[in-house]
């Protein structure tokens, strides 16, 4: 400790130094990395002002920042003109009272989260019996798939045991009531490690009870788990090793949401949840086959979730079916006032809502990149048509205006700025993953970003919310591709759009799972899953499961 103390006195010494050792040599060559060109006398004249701006920067590294502080500045998708709801329906779930316990209990791994709430309403099963099942499938196959950094056990069967003793006094608190769940890593919980999947954190206790950890809690579900991210919430590799596909264990799972898609899709917890900056809950879900929803940004408060980046940052369930997706993010949505992106509005889905009354879409410039009219994308839309549904063809913007990609620019100014001292003080040298597009040399080349540039790079983006938001107010949902669909992943997750993926088959040459994404309106998350759920009642690929953990 005391190496470390003198280390980082000598960084402040060399810092607070540094404004005598630029040169005006300096200033001529950074100005080349921004297409800028100042002259001799424009140079002379900025030198003092770059000198004392290097003073400012030395004393804001005085103080530490935890990753929990936010900016002041708040990202809001709603554009001007957009109404939303303001009154929450009743939402009438059906329970399948005939449903009962398989004569083979493995198959319980794969129910429904609404089967299951049937049989625990019912008593046929009780909460304890439920997550010792679900605790047990996890030390099976937990370290086959790479997918799991602790099992709370201890915090499980206490809130099992809770679930069950207000179950039999008749306090029923709705479907989600004794059902076992998984947190992705980076939601604190109090008691339990949050390890962020990165080496540096591995030992990391947050006081503090995430907000979506707070929401299930009083839904009386059980956490049995925390699973697997890519370090810092990219990829699928962790400090552990590499969280793997349940269906081609020599693949990866996808990330960052890497063990939250692989458990659920293994049928080591009946949902999880997860999280998304750029892909991180889309991409594992279509990877392993799972149903994924990504939610309005806003919709869910992050407090006590690991900040990435705050204008992207999104909290989403990943579960086996659109049903069971529209069940818990009815429990999770919503904000406790501490995430000032977040916002209270209904969620007024209807299980029974009739498709004919939706206006349903397809990306028509991304399927006609698609010449193989026998792929999984097309049998898609024809299954919609089949139905009598009239699909509406819409050109999605996308290099029309989306001409720089300000992705890069905002993810990386943002997540650089939310881990600086692992750059500042070399500690990312210990995360396990260092090539030349991982966290460690992005966070270093985000250095050189310009303020003027993220600035102007999030003016772009406010442009974008609109023509986003005039492209698709004509319609409720947008049927797109989710491979290989141009800027699509990063255009919605900047305007803050919701998407729901759902598996629709195989992959002839890897035999890996497929999927078609379903893109909403701002917080219209009840149309795209009704869709999904549609979708999915005309096919059966969300009831195919992974031979290797049928058993």
């Amino acid at each position: 400790m005391r190496n470390l103390l003198l280390l980082l006195s000598l960084l402040f010494v060399i810092e607070t130094s540094a404004q005598d050792t630029i040169s005006k040599k300096d200033i001529a060559s950074a100005a080349k990395l921004f297409h800028l060109q100042f002259n001799e006398k424009e140079i002379d004249t900025m030198y003092a002002g770059i000198k004392d701006n290097v003073k400012v920067y030395a004393d804001m590294h005085k103080a530490s920042i935890l990753n929990s502080v936010p900016m002041s500045l708040w990202q809001n998708p709603i554009v001007p003109g957009l109404e939303l709801p303001t009154k929450q329906k009743p939402i009438k779930w059906k329970l399948n009272k005939g449903v009962a316990l398989p004569q083979q209990l493995s198959e319980l791994a794969f129910y429904s989260v609404s089967d299951l709430a049937a049989l625990l309403k019912s008593k046929k099963i009780s909460s304890v019996e439920l997550t010792r099942f679900f605790i047990n499938r996890i030390r099976q196959y937990g370290d086959s798939l790479q997918c799991v950094i602790s099992i709370t056990e201890d915090l499980a069967m206490e809130q099992a045991k809770k679930a069950d003793d207000e179950i039999a006094a008749g306090k029923y608190r709705g479907l989600l009531h004794g059902i076992p769940y998984g947190l992705k890593d980076l939601f604190s919980v109090k008691g339990t490690k949050t390890t962020w999947g990165a080496a540096p954190y591995k030992d990391q206790v947050i006081d503090e009870d995430a907000y979506v950890y707070h929401r299930l809690s009083e839904a009386g579900a059980v956490l049995v788990a925390k699973f697997t991210l890519g370090s810092l919430a990219m990829g699928d590799y962790w400090f552990g090793g590499r969280t793997r596909n349940p269906w081609n264990l020599k693949t990866g799972s996808s990330g960052s949401s890497a063990g939250s898609a692989s458990a659920t899709v293994a049928g080591l917890v009946p949902f999880a949840i997860g999280t998304e900056t750029w892909g991180s809950i889309i991409s594992p879900s279509s990877t392993c086959g799972a149903t994924g929803l990504r939610p309005t940004f806003g919709r869910i408060s992050r407090t006590g979730a690991m900040a990435l980046s705050w204008s992207l940052d999104k909290i989403g369930p990943i579960c086996r079916s659109a049903e069971d997706a529209a069940i818990v993010f009815s429990y999770i949505h919503g904000t406790d006032d501490l995430d000032r992106s977040a916002v209270n509005v209904p969620f007024n889905y209807q299980p029974d809502g009739e498709i004919k009354k939706l206006r349903i879409g397809y990306a028509k410039n991304y399927f006609d990149l698609i010449r193989d009219t026998s792929r999984a994308e097309w049998k898609v839309l024809n299954t919609f048509k089949e139905q009598g549904i009239e699909l509406i063809p819409v050109e999605f913007p996308d290099t029309s205006v989306y001409k720089a990609n300000i992705m890069d620019v905002i993810i990386s100014a943002e997540s650089a700025a939310a881990f600086d001292e692992l750059t500042r003080y070399n500690i990312d040298d210990e995360l396990t993953r260092q090539g030349p597009f991982d966290w460690p040399n992005s966070f270093r080349v985000s250095r050189l970003v310009p303020a003027v540039e993220y600035v102007n790079a999030n003016r772009i983006r406010y442009q974008l919310q609109q023509k986003i938001h005039a492209a698709l107010k004509d319609i409720d949902v947008l049927i797109c591709p989710t491979r290989g669909s141009g800027n699509q992943s990063a255009i919605t997750n900047l305007t803050g759009q919701p998407v729901v993926c759902t598996p629709t088959g195989f992959d002839k040459r890897t035999g890996l799972p497929t999927s078609i994404s379903f893109i909403g309106n701002l917080f219209d998350e009840a149309s795209i899953l009704l869709a999904a759920k549609y979708y999915q009642s005309l096919t059966e690929w969300e009831t195919i499961f992974p031979p290797n953990f049928l058993k």
